[in-house]
């Protein structure tokens, strides 16, 4: 799964990544969690468009937002099978832009965090999906979900699951409104290169959301 990532650029940084026209209201973070607003990259027909969603998709037919934290990942393999997936991986796809994600290693002295990012650093896109739940009030709710692969060679050591990440030169193909063929769209949720990724333990302070501060992405001796 991905349940915490990282994205500890500047704006300037993500406004040349993805090539966006506005400023974006945006600032350093260092331990990104479940059910927190994360930036999220759409094409709105004729650019790219860049803004909040909250992380946990909402369906737009759900009765309530309670499901939203249960549906912080969608499995590649299921999304044009699962109701709540379906109609947003044909019409709602988004990009999660990201650093670095962190996932937990079982060993015999407890789980140890590692954080993995591309090799030599920089931006990443992982594959998402959006929706829009309306509220009894009448407000809108904006939701998203990150797409998870089995795991490459890098992360079969640490766990089972990876956030599915885009290659650069798939991220408009993603992004194109008018492309709706599935199989041609399941073909770009392929476990990233594990030789253009890299990954090193980092302090338990990560453990807690509360922390999200510069010391979380520190490395760390390995079991310490």
């Amino acid at each position: 799964m991905c349940g915490r990532y990282t994205l500890t650029v500047s704006m300037e940084e993500l406004m040349l990544r993805y090539e966006l026209e506005l400023a974006l209201n945006f600032h350093p973070r260092y331990n990104i969690a479940p059910a927190q607003n994360v930036l999220a990259v759409i094409h709105d027909g004729s650019s790219l468009r860049a803004g909040q969603l909250k992380w946990g998709l909402v369906p737009s037919w759900a009765k309530d937002s309670s499901m939203g934290s249960r549906m912080i990942n969608a499995r590649s393999e299921t999304l044009a099978d699962k109701p709540a997936y379906k109609l947003p991986f044909a019409r709602k796809r988004c990009l999660i832009p990201a650093d670095g994600f962190y996932e937990w290693m079982k060993t015999d002295s407890g789980k140890v965090p590692y954080r993995i990012t591309l090799r030599g650093g920089g931006i990443f896109s992982m594959a998402g999906l959006y929706d829009t739940w309306l509220q009894e009030d009448g407000s809108k709710l904006s939701t998203c979900t990150v797409i998870t692969s089995g795991p490459n060679a890098l992360m079969a050591p640490i766990h089972d699951r990876m956030p599915v990440i885009l290659r650069p030169e798939d991220e408009m193909a993603w992004l194109d409104r008018g492309q709706t063929d599935v199989n041609a769209l399941q073909k770009l949720l392929v476990p990233y290169s594990a030789e253009e990724m890299e990954a090193y333990p980092v302090a338990r302070t990560v453990n807690s959301v509360k922390n999200d501060t510069p010391d979380c992405i520190e490395r760390v001796p390995e079991g310490a």
